[in-house]
């Protein structure tokens, strides 16, 4: 018996499986840009990934529909006529998609630790932790020399090649100081838990700008993206460890209690809030 075999032709189930697979990728693709760029449109969306936006809305609608993006409460300004745009941030299900996937083991590991030494140990593993980081942006940050928006951007640029789709933008009436925006957390469930990391994080930006920051918001406390204030304020270098105190106006605070029981203070600058951290462009047509 003679077998013939012809080349060049596969079956309807698996052209379908390698289309599917294809829209799977692309749409991994599109929820991470949606983490770093966010709130964005499908416009934007389009033209960052050089896709049709018929394209990147169908992905954007699939997206949604799993609960892995939502739009936005803040909308980029509209340019021109015709109804502004939509835009779209992840979710903490989005978040929780993208994580590294040892979030999980991290938070039992660091409960099991408060549980047999208390919180006290945690806190030391989490400025531990932080420490090693600061030294690895220190020396970016000092590079970028005593501007304090130059610094700003630097750190910004350190954060976003660890993941974090990071940014640095102005904010406020005559250049009141900046926001730093950060999109993706790659461990939120720990961050969730133990807000200690939060804390020392924004400890280590002060050092490191050299200026008092305070933190607006947290993807933890169920915010779309990280933001800290940085105030513009004469930059002090050499004194490690110590940021000198803000003459900015501090933002009223209000507490509340965190799922280790422990009570936290959050902040809200009347003028300076997470709309800054809109990475979107202008768009003059909705999606």
């Amino acid at each position: 018996m003679t077998v013939v075999f012809i080349e060049g032709r596969t079956s309807a189930a698996s052209r379908s499986r390698v289309s599917t697979d294809g829209d799977a990728r692309t749409r991994d693709v599109v929820l991470r840009r949606v983490s770093e760029l966010g709130p964005v449109t499908a416009a934007r969306l389009a033209e960052v990934l050089a896709i049709t936006t018929a394209g990147v809305r169908r992905h954007l609608e699939a997206l949604a529909q799993d609960g892995l993006i939502a739009t936005s409460d803040v909308t980029p300004a509209k340019r021109g006529r015709g109804r502004p745009a939509r835009a779209f941030v992840v979710t903490p299900e989005g978040h929780n998609r993208l994580s590294t996937g040892y979030g999980d083991v991290a938070t039992d590991a660091l409960q099991f630790l408060a549980d047999r030494l208390g919180q006290d140990a945690v806190a030391d593993f989490a400025r531990a932790r932080l420490a090693v980081l600061e030294g690895r942006y220190a020396p970016v940050v000092e590079a970028a020399g005593e501007d304090l928006d130059a610094r700003a951007q630097a750190l910004a640029t350190a954060l976003a090649a660890d993941g974090y789709a990071a940014s640095a933008r102005p904010v406020g009436p005559s250049g009141l100081g900046l926001q730093l925006c950060q999109g993706h957390c790659p461990m939120p469930e720990v961050a969730t838990r133990f807000p200690q990391f939060c804390e020392e994080e924004t400890e280590v930006f002060a050092r490191l700008l050299g200026v008092h920051v305070q933190r607006l918001a947290t993807l933890a406390g169920g915010e779309h993206v990280c933001t800290t204030f940085v105030p513009r304020e004469p930059v002090v270098l050499g004194t490690p460890g110590r940021a000198p105190a803000s003459t900015a106006a501090p933002p009223p605070a209000s507490t509340r209690t965190t799922p280790t029981g422990t009570t936290r203070t959050s902040t809200r600058h009347t003028s300076t809030n997470t709309d800054h951290c809109a990475h979107g462009h202008d768009e003059g047509s909705a999606t």
